[in-house]
């Protein structure tokens, strides 16, 4: 039994050390972006990537953003929400706001356009939020010249327990939304909304870690991740514009008080209780899409190298691939790679003698590519054939082979 409950545990966490991106379109590749990926393995926050405040917003009464908050620790980043000992009064936006609850927020120094973020983290279980999301952070003109209009994508935002308020069902599952936050010609402010994503999930979001992956694909649509499952689509509100979220914006990593009485704020004594007032980040990551055959970053130590990332394989798309009688076979193949590494194929008949090899480097990533293997003569249609692609290290003296996949290549006319 015990032995069981082991291998269960190790395949839990196995299931968020390798939380892969989403499988790239063809022709494309995932890499890395350095800007936007964190495991907080050190001490404090890397302040070359990272604010420990948010820069122009103080927190939502009566929880006030504080650097004090913010800590690196034990493999985390952490946000501990607290109360204070006493109200505090500040002068923002024009008027008098008090708070009495302290929390915070992490915010990227870099804004981005489009990309694959997630995060792994544990919600604090108290009824301040646990959040993992983007916005533009200042306003842009809007198509009419008189209006404006600003950014915000919210891959994750939760709480960490239930109750007795209508928002309660924020503490399980996952929960996406976006918003166009739109000023008319006449100044009235509107909160453009596309319907909200969900993932349900019995359990609390407080009990473990888990992650929260979000694509922005392009100015009209993102897709959502909840354990690397399935995905959920999502297209932008477009009544003013028809590519609405066309502006980089601000990674945001954020633990605050929701808007009473739809949520109820913290009470007294979870804000007290330190196995409960804490947000638990395990690691942010970020990903751009490049071309699949693009050397971006030769030379430098891949940031999935320095992290192990990948599980280093690749694979052929099917089991068979249909192909017609001339001098090119063209493969479907993807691959995940932690360093540059080469590609081989070998291209055997039904008897096993080799009829034709070739490799081609694949640069550090998770790439999705067709490849045109150039044959010396034309496949014959009276002749079943296997194809085996392996990948192994770059210019490797011996064929240290890390993973291989073997299909079946009919030759066929169409």
């Amino acid at each position: 039994m015990k032995k069981i409950i082991t291998f269960l545990l190790l395949v839990s966490i196995s299931t968020y050390l390798l939380a892969d991106p989403p499988k790239p379109p063809k022709g494309k590749r995932w890499v890395m972006n350095r800007d936007f990926s964190d495991e907080f393995n050190g001490s404090a926050l890397d302040t070359s990537k990272w604010l420990d405040h948010h820069p122009t917003w103080r927190g939502r009464e009566p929880g006030l953003f504080m650097r004090s908050q913010i800590s690196v620790a034990d493999g985390y980043l952490q946000i501990r929400g607290e109360k204070m000992d006493k109200d505090t009064v500040i002068h923002a936006y024009g008027k008098d706001l008090t708070y009495n609850i302290k929390g915070g927020a992490v915010v990227s120094k870099k804004s981005v356009f489009l990309g694959y973020y997630e995060c792994c983290v544990k919600a604090a279980a108290t009824t301040m939020s646990t959040t993992f999301w983007f916005s533009s952070g200042k306003g842009y003109d809007a198509p009419n010249g008189c209006d404006q209009y600003g950014l915000e994508w919210d891959i994750q935002e939760c709480i960490g327990r239930n109750g007795d308020f209508k928002g309660s069902y924020f503490a399980n599952g996952m929960h996406s939304n976006s918003h166009y936050w739109y000023t008319d010609c006449e100044g009235e402010k509107h909160d453009y909304r596309a319907p909200q994503v969900k993932f349900e999930d019995r359990d609390l979001a407080s009990k473990d870690f888990h992650v929260y992956g979000g694509w922005w694909h392009d100015e009209t649509m993102a897709s959502y991740y909840y354990d690397n499952g399935e995905p959920k689509y999502q297209k932008f509100y477009n009544k003013v514009s028809k590519k609405p979220f066309d502006q980089p914006m601000f990674m945001r990593l954020v633990c605050e008080t929701y808007p009473f009485p739809w949520i109820s704020l913290p009470s007294d004594e979870e804000l007290a209780d330190t196995a409960k007032n804490v947000v638990r980040y395990d690691w942010v990551r970020g990903y751009k899409l490049v071309d699949a055959d693009d050397p971006i970053g030769t030379g430098e130590t891949p940031p999935e190298k320095e992290i192990n990332l990948y599980y280093e394989d690749v694979m052929l798309d099917a089991a068979t691939i249909e192909a017609t009688p001339s001098k090119t076979l063209q493969i479907p193949v993807c691959y995940k790679a932690n360093q540059d590494r080469e590609i081989h194929f070998t291209l055997k008949d039904a008897e096993g003698k080799k009829v034709a090899s070739t490799m081609f480097t694949a640069y550090a990533g998770y790439a999705n590519k067709v490849y045109n293997f150039n044959l010396n003569k034309k496949l014959s249609k009276k002749i079943p054939y296997t194809l085996t692609a392996d990948i192994r290290p770059v210019n490797s003296d011996k064929p240290n082979i890390l993973n291989a996949s073997t299909v079946i290549v009919n030759v066929v006319d169409y």
